[in-house]
């Protein structure tokens, strides 16, 4: 597929997340859960990559590689610190990190969730609570009012479908876990009012995210801008293997189509894609024997982009945002020839008249990659732990030449 062009409007770009790169997000539950006793992280977040200082050198190295878009996300933990009391510093931070990315000709593709909630949230009940939807819109409705007039597009919340995904993948509950206990009593509640967001696989918590997501999208349509909103989705490739077509319809049932469908009628879906499932008539087996595995223990199979697109635009019906895409690896030749067997895909779904917005690899910066810590490289651009010193890699030329060009 030699010279395949993009679309005129296509959306180059990198993605971050606030608690990820920010630094010292003391207020979150992020931080609580990562200096508790027995903690599942491997290290806490400390002052990850200093973004929340450094942001104008990161939308100007971006944009001076040849992207077109950066998505990053808000911080409800320092919006708005204790329930109902907003910071107007925190929002105006956020102010200048967007029109500093249009100073640059980036569009900002803003998340208003990406994992991480206030304190107090958790100590209401976090995501099991009834009334969290209502916090929830009431939050995106102050960040919409401040901001709305300088975003190109918004994710409501990042993979609220993890749980779920997870619970397919690990071969033990979170809930079974010592830490389980500790942090529900760090946050005052009983463990079955532990709301997380990123662990909490029961039912309840499910329908709180639901509910808050399209309370979120009526705030947010509510406010200032004229932008498409969406939500960011966890897909994995499900595949089936010799006589485990069942079992893979399952799979996908269980960790995808459930939010999916609910999604019919938005203006995209953001798919997330890092690799494959095999499963068989047992259940989900193990990658072919001598597969190349990436630094989290998935297989490397850049191919999985175009079964996820496929699978998100078939059952939500909407266009497609890819909001993540990438590889964790300190062989960044690697992470190259990743990048331009994904896009292969892409172009493949765009060829079939599948509606294809945009690309985002995962992540511009290493970073902090939540309880595996700073181990996972993930980043296009390097990030010295000691001087926060940042350096490109290759693989940012590479994928910025293509952004540039518009051409595979």
């Amino acid at each position: 597929m030699a010279n395949f062009s993009f679309p005129e409007s296509f959306l180059w770009g990198a993605a971050t997340a606030a608690h990820q790169v920010e630094g010292n997000n003391i207020n979150s539950e992020s931080w609580v859960l990562e200096h508790l006793p027995g903690t599942i992280y491997a290290e806490p977040s400390g002052d990850a990559c200093d973004a929340y200082h450094r942001y104008a050198e990161d939308i100007a190295l971006l944009a001076s590689l040849g992207f077109n878009a950066y998505r990053f996300s808000v911080e409800w933990a320092r919006i708005e610190p204790e329930e109902g009391e907003f910071s107007f510093a925190a929002l105006e931070h956020y102010r200048r990190v967007l029109t500093t990315c249009h100073e640059h000709g980036l569009k900002p593709v803003v998340t208003y969730h990406h994992f991480t909630s206030p304190r107090w949230l958790m100590r209401c009940g976090g995501w099991v609570d009834a009334k969290t939807p209502d916090r929830f819109a009431r939050y995106c409705e102050r960040v919409t009012r401040h901001l709305g007039d300088l975003m190109s597009a918004a994710c409501t919340l990042n993979e609220p479908n993890l749980a779920l995904v997870l619970e397919k993948l690990l071969p033990f509950a979170f809930q079974e876990l010592p830490w389980w206990a500790t942090a529900a009593e760090a946050f005052g509640v009983a463990p079955d009012r532990l709301g997380l967001f990123q662990f909490n696989v029961s039912p309840q918590a499910h329908q709180v995210i639901q509910r808050a997501h399209r309370q979120a999208v009526e705030a947010i349509k509510s406010g200032p801008g004229d932008f498409p909103v969406g939500l960011t989705l966890a897909l994995v490739d499900v595949q089936a293997a010799a006589g485990g077509e069942m079992q893979a319809a399952e799979y996908r049932r269980a960790m995808h189509d459930g939010y999916l469908e609910q999604l019919r009628g938005d203006d995209f879906v953001g798919v997330q894609t890092y690799s494959r499932m095999l499963v068989g008539p047992e259940g989900r087996i193990a990658p072919p024997a001598g597969a190349e595995l990436n630094q989290m223990g998935d297989e490397y199979y850049p191919e999985a982009l175009g079964g996820t697109i496929r699978h998100a635009a078939r059952v939500a019906g909407i266009p497609v945002l890819v909001t993540e895409n990438g590889l964790a690896s300190t062989d960044d030749t690697r992470r190259v020839e990743y990048f331009r067997r994904a896009l292969r895909c892409v172009a493949d779904c765009l060829q079939e008249d599948i509606d294809v917005r945009g690309y985002f690899c995962w992540s511009a910066l290493d970073n902090f990659e939540w309880n595996s810590g700073y181990r996972p490289k993930f980043g296009i651009i390097a990030v010295d732990r000691e001087t926060q010193q940042r350096t490109p890699k290759p693989s940012a030329a590479w994928l910025g030449a293509v952004a540039r060009a518009n051409r595979l």
